[in-house]
C-alpha cells in the first residue's frame, strides 16, 4: 500500500481577498493560481511576507504550498495567503506559541470603509466655499 499523502488546508483572508492554501510534503515550492510565486508576485517584498509564517516555524524545505486567491490586489493577496499558511501550519503540527508571537494568526480587519450620502468619499467631505 502507498503512502498516505498528507495535506493540510488554511483559509486567509484580507480586504477583499480570500486565499485557500494547502500545505503538502515538498522541497518548500510555492504556487499561486497554478503559476510560480515569483511570477506571480510583482514585487520580492511581497514573496518574503507571505513566506513569514514558513519561516518563523522553520519549515521552509518541507512544505510545497498551493494557494488559490481572488479578489483584491497584490498586498491584500498576499497577506491573505501569509494568514492561509499559518492557519495550515497549525494543522500540520507546527509550534502555535512562535506564530502567535509573531502575529501570524491575528486576521487583520482593516477594509475599505464604504462611501457615504453627502460626501465625496467615505470622510472626505465637498469642499466648503463662504463665497
Amino acid at each position: 500500500m502507498a503512502k498516505k499523502e498528507s495535506k493540510y488546508y488554511g483559509t486567509g483572508r484580507r480586504k477583499s481577498s480570500v486565499a485557500r492554501v494547502y500545505l503538502s510534503e515538498g522541497k518548500g515550492k510555492i504556487t499561486i493560481n497554478g503559476r510560480d510565486v515569483n511570477e506571480y508576485m510583482p514585487y520580492a517584498t511581497l514573496v518574503q511576507n507571505l513566506k513569514q509564517p514558513l519561516v518563523i516555524s522553520g519549515a521552509e524545505a518541507r512544505f510545497d504550498v498551493t494557494a488559490e486567491v481572488y479578489g483584491g490586489g497584490f498586498t491584500g493577496q498576499a497577506e491573505a495567503i501569509r494568514l492561509g499558511i499559518a492557519r495550515a501550519l497549525l494543522e500540520a503540527g507546527e509550534d502555535r506559541k512562535a506564530l502567535k508571537v509573531a502575529g501570524m494568526l491575528t486576521r487583520n480587519a482593516r477594509a475599505k470603509e464604504r462611501k457615504k450620502y453627502g460626501l465625496k468619499a467615505a470622510r472626505r467631505a465637498p469642499q466648503f466655499s463662504k463665497r
